[in-house]
């Protein structure tokens, strides 16, 4: 059986739902990299928060690729920085409390990379960066937006869906909508169609 045309390497849903929503015909196949670890070992070697997304993005697809070498693989990655403070998905909703009142009042960034692989060779990356700026709700609002959210955020970075109630989290928003969610959707389809992987 022939590999298939495109991969998504990963395991993120929202990034499924941004793929199918554009009528890309994918696969998506999770590529258990050690996310935190990778975290952990560019930290301590003082790499900057947007390379280290580029890193796990590359990893993810490099992996997935290795699998299935006729295949276009898309890996990416994000990761949010606050005041030089990285934040990852919270475990549970208390973790997503505690994220949202540090980020509450505050400017942060969300270093978005995605990679596409072909065989053992990287074709394509694009990194970008939006900024929000998070409004300063009340505790009372918090309460109440984590119990309409519940489950639905713990596997979002900063504790928020942007295309949900966690809109309404925020007073500025700088940036690729599109990468908010975790995935530059729109350079990534103009290389899709470069790579004819997209007809038009």
């Amino acid at each position: 059986m022939s590999a298939p045309r495109l991969i998504l390497a990963s395991a993120s849903l929202t990034r499924r739902r941004m793929l199918e929503a554009a009528g890309l015909s994918f696969t998506a196949i999770a590529s258990d990299v050690d996310e935190e670890s990778v975290k952990r070992a560019a930290r301590a070697e003082g790499a900057r928060a947007a390379e280290t997304a580029f890193l796990l993005a590359e990893m993810k697809a490099q992996k997935v690729a290795a699998r299935n070498p006729r295949a276009l693989v898309v890996g990416a990655d994000q990761i949010l920085v606050c005041e030089n403070i990285w934040f990852d998905k919270p475990g549970n909703l208390q973790g997503a409390r505690t994220q949202l009142k540090a980020l509450r009042g505050r400017v942060h960034d969300l270093e978005t990379a995605v990679v596409c692989y072909r065989g053992g060779a990287r074709q394509w990356f694009h990194v970008s960066r939006p900024r929000l700026t998070m409004r300063g709700f009340s505790d009372a609002f918090l309460e109440t937006y984590l119990a309409a959210e519940r489950d639905e955020i713990l596997g979002n970075v900063g504790a928020y869906r942007l295309e949900g109630r966690g809109a309404q989290l925020f007073e500025q928003i700088e940036g690729d909508f599109f990468s908010v969610l975790g995935l530059p959707l729109l350079p990534l389809l103009s290389y899709l169609r470069h790579a004819r992987v997209l007809g038009g």
